[in-house]
């Protein structure tokens, strides 16, 4: 059997940091989330709207979030910003504003999408049915954008989850860093802990998104 140099995971508390460090993953993930999800409704209604200065300037804002990798908001925020203004930015902050940034305008075009596929007929029909303007979003668009959004969402939460492994790279500590730390410290006791760390780093992120994954499956299943 192959040494994947898994034993290091039993030195000291080598385990113990992997999961704090997927914690600090979890909750920078979380809190931008927090933050994507209700400034992505609010644009994304607006980008649903019919003011053509609005949805210029919100598609601009899209687009640049779409090109521009993650990792580069990350070092124009973190390196560029507090050098550029001179504030003080922690490694775990400039994570939160950039993921949220980067949420809000996926969030946004979730919506967009959900609201401009609701038919136009079914508008009509409830004028005809003599509903209010309220009573139709009520009662008849809202739950159909609800049923088609919550799915997208839950996807978009899941792959916030995983990118925050780019946060390494302007030093925050997270269950990658962590990984690293302890192959570089077994370097010469355990050569080969690379293979085995990263694993389990795996297996962990596996736990962290699978049931989210499976839930978003399931809302769609059950609301297809």
């Amino acid at each position: 059997m192959p040494d994947l140099g898994l034993e290091v995971l039993l030195k000291g508390k080598n385990f113990i940091r992997l999961l704090e460090g997927l914690g600090t993953a979890l909750q920078i993930s979380m809190i931008s989330v927090a933050v994507s999800i209700p400034l992505g409704i609010v644009l994304g209604i607006f980008m649903a709207g019919k003011n053509p200065l609005i949805k210029a300037v919100l598609r601009i804002y899209l687009e640049i979030v779409r090109i521009m990798p993650q990792m580069v908001l990350l070092f124009l925020v973190f390196f560029g910003t507090t050098r550029a203004f001179g504030w003080n930015l922690s490694g775990e902050n400039a994570s939160i504003i950039v993921f949220s940034f980067w949420g809000t305008a996926e969030m946004s075009d979730l919506v967009r999408g959900a609201l401009i596929s609701i038919p136009v007929h079914q508008y009509e029909s409830s004028e005809a049915l003599g509903m209010s303007r309220m009573q139709t979003y009520w009662y008849i668009i809202i739950p159909q954008t609800v049923r088609r959004l919550i799915p997208l969402a839950i996807n978009l939460i899941t792959r916030m989850i995983k990118t925050t492994s780019l946060i390494l790279m302007i030093g925050v500590v997270e269950i990658l860093k962590v990984a690293q730390q302890i192959i570089e410290a077994n370097r010469m006791s355990s050569p080969n802990a690379a293979f085995g760390i990263y694993l389990v780093v795996f297996l962990l992120y596996f736990l962290a998104c699978w049931p989210i994954s499976m839930f978003a499956g399931y809302l769609e299943r059950k609301w297809g």
